[in-house]
């Protein structure tokens, strides 16, 4: 029990001192995610201990003090925080609470805006003051500031006395074009969103926060009954019509599906919005069952957020491990504590290479921030100097091969290769991409059962996978091979050579030759040996194949071992021709680069992006002087902002469905 109270001990002052950095130094030392964890960690342990609750745990408050910057506001209706929920789990038990209490409630959706809460305060419809929340009770006048915002109204233009919260926020686009000017001028850069509006909007020189282009979002009404406003969606129509900005993307749903709906919709939407949001508030819609529903010291029962999965969190770096690939380069490997990374526990994440490793100055022992976009690797992307404690251990680069013991060679400027091809981790590896499922898909042909075949002297090269039948018997008398999984292999191996061309030029493993480059290649030479065949000089001229590249293709090709495999594969009937759609030119779109923001109204983004390279265009992701056209549907973000700033083409909803249509 010690050790309990100990723990809860440690957590108070973890959080009270993240409270403080938060609120009165605008200087955390803690992620937000740190926070969110250590937080229900303590109220798990404060349920389950209650003799052990400390009267000031940071359970019982909304935030910190506020600070002695600006005159002192109190609140007369406090401005307290909401509950987290972080799966569908939790909004579900968020929603069997409130009708086990008797209540059948709709509810609200909103975005959840990655800003500073604030309250405005009218008298005579004319802005009297500005607050923020700062520890609920006690927040900061900031109307100085508030002033130079021009999406808040000075006057109603009728006599009304009332207050209104919501979030003050930066866009995306103004975070970019201030860091370019800082950039410039050799100033330090604004971290993000949320703390460059927080830094703004607590400057004593209103001429500051003018210059940085903050906004609003208008969401909440106070005392609505006062107004004869009996639900939270009129609340939010009536401060429409008063002047305020009200965020449209707020819905009234019946029931948990549609607030579930409503978080899938805006989880796709989320990167191709203007503003940062990181999550989705969720609010009972009748006024009077809220009052009802009431609060707990910290939080509202009527209402609840929930937190979308982390982008960035912090760990513990526990391990550096070296791994061979199928080329034999040698890549080095972060083992972590496991954490929660975008709905998935992240075990280990890449290092890149030794430069990349030295260039962050990582030390076995570090707290390492990490990052997780979409259905990427997890990569460290930072060591957390300031957080060492001295036992840390620099990273040292070996020398050879971890599998065969090989000298290692440097090839090019930083990335170390086992160069013995005997190498059997080189070759088990290039046997595992070939089956791979972005590759020829051989299904149930993974790493473990490939150990297996390689170790049993049944699969030592490619054209080992069409001779396997001749194994059936052996195999069926290893451990875990029944009639049935073998049959199933056999079957999935006959499949592939059905496969378009694409997926077996991938599958050779030729160094740099991805996915999208050897869709690019069937499609332009349309079989295996006019690709043999081709030229250096061809290749450099087609787009996207740069002097590395083709040189690897043709060196590749030049190997007369190389070719002696596809031929034999091809006599095993492995198809080597280009199945896709034929071959289509458009002057419009042949050749040229593009990028897709916003939700087109005709056709959906998987569907543009396959008509594009259909044609022969390319879809890339990031927006630079190379691009040829950006293509713009509804609430388009950054990308248009910046796209127009390089004078780069843009073809809006019309214009491309114009294009599409005439194809």
């Amino acid at each position: 029990m010690d050790e309990i109270k100990k723990r809860i001990d440690e957590l108070t002052r973890i959080l009270n001192r993240a409270n403080y950095e938060y609120y009165n130094l605008d200087n955390p030392s803690i992620t937000d995610q740190e926070y969110d964890k250590y937080l229900r960690e303590l109220i798990n342990l404060e349920e389950k201990y209650p003799e052990y609750q400390d009267p000031n745990s940071p359970t019982k408050r909304v935030g910190g003090e506020a600070i002695d910057k600006f005159q002192k506001v109190r609140h007369a209706i406090p401005m307290i925080s909401l509950s987290n929920v972080f799966n569908e789990e939790e909004i579900r038990d968020f929603d069997k609470r409130i009708k086990n209490a008797g209540f059948s409630p709709s509810y609200v959706c909103e975005l959840k805006i990655d800003g500073l809460s604030v309250s405005l305060h009218y008298e005579h419809g004319k802005l009297k003051f500005a607050a923020t929340r700062g520890d609920g009770v006690i927040g900061e006048d900031i109307t100085h500031n508030v002033k130079t915002i021009k999406t808040v109204p000075l006057d109603l233009g009728r006599d009304i006395d009332i207050e209104v919260r919501g979030e003050i926020y930066m866009n995306k686009a103004t975070l970019e074009k201030i860091n370019r000017e800082r950039e410039s001028k050799g100033e330090v850069k604004l971290q993000n969103v949320r703390n460059a509006a927080a830094g703004s909007i607590r400057q004593l020189d209103p001429k500051v926060a003018a210059k940085r282009h903050l906004d609003t979002w208008i969401y909440h009404l106070p005392n609505p009954l006062d107004y004869g406003i009996s639900t939270h969606y009129e609340a939010l129509e009536y401060m429409k019509d008063l002047g305020f900005k009200v965020n449209p993307a707020s819905k009234l749903v019946k029931d948990v599906d549609g607030i579930l709906e409503f978080i899938r919709e805006y989880t796709k939407k989320r990167s191709s919005l203007p503003y940062e949001i990181d999550g989705i508030v969720i609010k009972v819609n009748d006024i009077r069952m809220q009052q009802e529903l009431g609060s707990t010291v910290k939080y509202p029962r009527w209402a609840t957020a929930y937190k979308f999965p982390a982008e960035e969190v912090l760990t513990k770096l526990v391990d550096i491990k070296f791994t061979v690939g199928r080329t034999g380069q040698v890549t080095p490997n972060a083992v972590l504590e496991p954490v929660l990374v975008m709905g998935s526990t992240i075990r280990r994440a890449t290092l890149h290479n030794e430069d990349y490793c030295r260039a962050l100055d990582l030390r076995i022992g570090d707290v390492v921030s990490i990052k997780k976009a979409g259905d990427v690797i997890p990569e460290v992307v930072e060591a957390k100097a300031e957080r060492r404690i001295g036992t840390e251990k620099p990273f040292k680069m070996i020398s050879t091969c971890p599998i065969c013991g090989s000298t290692l060679v440097k090839k090019g400027n930083v990335d170390y290769f086992c160069v013995n091809d005997n190498c059997s981790k080189k070759n088990i590896e290039s046997l595992i991409h070939y089956a791979s499922r972005n590759a020829m898909n051989i299904d149930g042909m993974g790493e473990e059962v490939l150990e297996d075949f390689y170790n049993e002297g049944f699969i030592k090269t490619i054209p080992d996978f069409y001779y396997l039948s001749n194994h059936k018997e052996e195999i069926m008398e290893l451990e875990g091979y029944g009639l049935k999984k073998v049959t199933n292999l056999l079957s999935a191996i006959e499949e592939s050579k059905k496969n378009s061309v694409e997926r077996f030029i991938f599958g050779l493993g030729i160094p740099g030759i991805g996915e999208k480059n050897a869709k690019l290649l069937a499609f332009l030479f349309q079989d295996i040996n006019h690709l043999e065949s081709a030229s250096y000089e061809e290749l450099i001229a087609i787009k996207d194949i740069g002097n590395i590249l083709a040189k690897n293709i043709v060196s590749y090709f030049a190997d007369p071992n190389h070719l002696q495999m596809i031929h034999l594969l091809e006599e095993f009937g492995v198809n080597m021709k280009y199945l896709g759609a034929p071959k289509k030119e458009n002057y419009l779109i042949t050749e040229k680069k593009f990028v897709l923001t916003g939700t087109l109204s005709f056709i959906s983004r998987d569907e543009a992006k396959n008509l594009i390279e259909s044609y022969g265009g390319k879809c890339v992701d990031s927006v630079s002087k190379k691009v040829d056209v950006v293509i713009v549907g509804d609430a388009p973000g950054s990308k248009y902002m910046k796209a127009k700033e390089l004078g780069i083409m843009i073809w809006d909803n019309d214009k491309f469905k114009e294009i599409v249509d005439g194809l």
